[in-house]
């Protein structure tokens, strides 16, 4: 099979996608949509390296509190974290727009109810990659998964189209994990009610 030469990118590297969550000062959540996520072996055990790039208000809380969690986005999760992820943080009313929240079982995190596999993250190290891009090496302080998601009697593969996370490979789409067309990016978001309720 003939290959030609590109320029560098990682579009057949799919990534999974989550909602990393913070609890802002004033104690209200807040969530945004981050893929560069996966996972390295720590002393104590199974960890998590998070790369995020660009100044976010994700990273600054991260920073302050040196806690976060990690919410797997799913098809249905994908309207709303497709907004998350084209709205800026810094936003007033980014917020307005909320899935079901609940407190994390270990650290003082908000976590999605929506969401089948949660991680509680604690940061142990912070690496300056380039400007701009920081990534946060952490210990697993707790995962939350749906109960059917755990159960070994069931065929690994029928389990993973039962979760349904969202990949991004690249060419700014969405895909499921089945490899079906999921939109552009921007384009989940305009299947949300033009008002947030409570407006």
């Amino acid at each position: 099979m003939a290959k030609v030469t590109r320029t560098v990118y990682n579009d057949f590297c799919p990534q999974t996608l989550f909602l990393y969550g913070n609890y802002k000062e004033n104690g209200t959540p807040d969530f945004g949509l981050f893929c560069w996520f996966s996972y390295i072996w720590l002393e104590d055990g199974l960890g998590v390296m998070a790369c995020i790039g660009e100044d976010k208000l994700t990273k600054d809380l991260i920073r302050k509190t040196g806690v976060f969690s990690a919410n797997l986005v799913t098809e249905e999760l994908l309207p709303l974290a497709d907004y998350y992820g084209n709205t800026s943080g810094y936003s007033a009313d980014k917020m307005k727009r909320l899935p079901t929240v609940e407190r994390g079982q270990v650290l003082n995190v908000p976590t999605i109810a929506e969401s089948p596999v949660t991680f509680e993250l604690e940061v142990r190290r912070e690496i300056h990659l380039a400007p701009g891009s920081d990534l946060f090496l952490c210990s697993i302080r707790n995962v939350m998964q749906e109960e059917a998601l755990a159960d070994q009697s069931v065929e690994f593969a029928q389990r993973l189209r039962q979760a349904a996370p969202v990949l991004s490979p690249g060419e700014e789409n969405y895909v499921s994990i089945g490899g079906r067309a999921l939109g552009r990016w921007g384009e989940p978001m305009k299947s949300l009610p033009e008002n947030p309720e409570g407006d």
